[in-house]
């Protein structure tokens, strides 16, 4: 897929965070994004009018910290969250006892396991065993059991993380919300994403009659990918030279 297939005036542009335009670390707070990859998504929000929204599990706080200075619409923790593209803050209302409580338990279980890290969110819990893959099965049964406890409770799993919700919003629901409003309503949508965490935002997408991008291996419903992502980054790269007064005229 060229570049070429996506014009900035016509296309609105969805972007997952980690994985995709961040490398992923063991440290979530560590992460961070190439100066490079800042500049191209600049150009192409101006390219497109603004019609550029990051769609991440992070939270709007985190994402505005490591894409400063650049202020995106945003949608995150999955959609439950979102600023849309004049600055408005919308957040899905969570029974505030609830979270309490899933803050706790996961927050104690992490305590007891060195190497375990929970990573709070609003309304949410990611709990991240990168640094001990060994404990996968226990996580994953800790965090089943808060879900049986409590049906408000949804699983999202990811490249060696949990998440625990107490939210049914996905990315796909975010991009959808997106697609009604300016400057992304009337274009067609496209959806670059790297794990399991992005497979409803591809489903509305290619519903849509969208492009979804895959980055990196892996089973997907993404009609379109890229090796990894450094090869993302050098597809961004290309999407925001799209300007055609920046293009050498023809040769006759």
């Amino acid at each position: 897929m060229l570049p070429d297939d996506l014009p900035p005036a016509q296309t609105a542009y969805f972007l997952d965070f980690d994985g995709t335009l961040a490398g992923i670390v063991p440290d979530p707070a560590q992460a961070s994004v190439e100066p490079q990859t800042l500049a191209a998504l600049d150009r192409l929000a101006a390219l497109a009018g603004g019609a550029v929204a990051v769609v991440s599990g992070r939270s709007i706080a985190e994402l505005d910290r490591m894409l400063d200075p650049l202020r995106l619409p945003l949608a995150g923790v999955h959609g439950l969250e979102r600023r849309t593209a004049d600055g408005t803050f919308l957040r899905t209302g969570i029974d505030a006892g609830a979270e309490r409580r899933l803050v706790a338990a996961v927050g104690t279980f992490a305590a007891s396991r060195p190497g375990l890290l929970a990573e709070v969110k609003p309304g949410s819990v990611a709990l991240h065993y990168r640094r001990r893959p060994e404990l996968e099965a226990g996580c994953l049964a800790f965090a089943t059991d808060l879900a049986l406890a409590d049906p408000r409770i949804r699983l999202v799993t990811g490249k060696k993380v949990v998440e625990m919700k107490l939210s049914a919003r996905t990315k796909g629901d975010a991009i959808a919300d997106f697609m009604a409003e300016a400057p992304f309503r009337g274009r067609r949508p496209f959806f670059a994403g790297d794990d399991t965490t992005d497979e409803a935002g591809f489903a509305l997408v290619n519903a849509t009659g969208g492009v979804s991008l895959k980055v990196g291996p892996g089973p997907t419903r993404a009609r379109h990918r890229v090796e990894d992502r450094a090869a993302f980054a050098a597809f961004l790269n290309a999407l925001a030279a799209c300007d055609p007064a920046a293009r050498p005229a023809p040769r006759r």
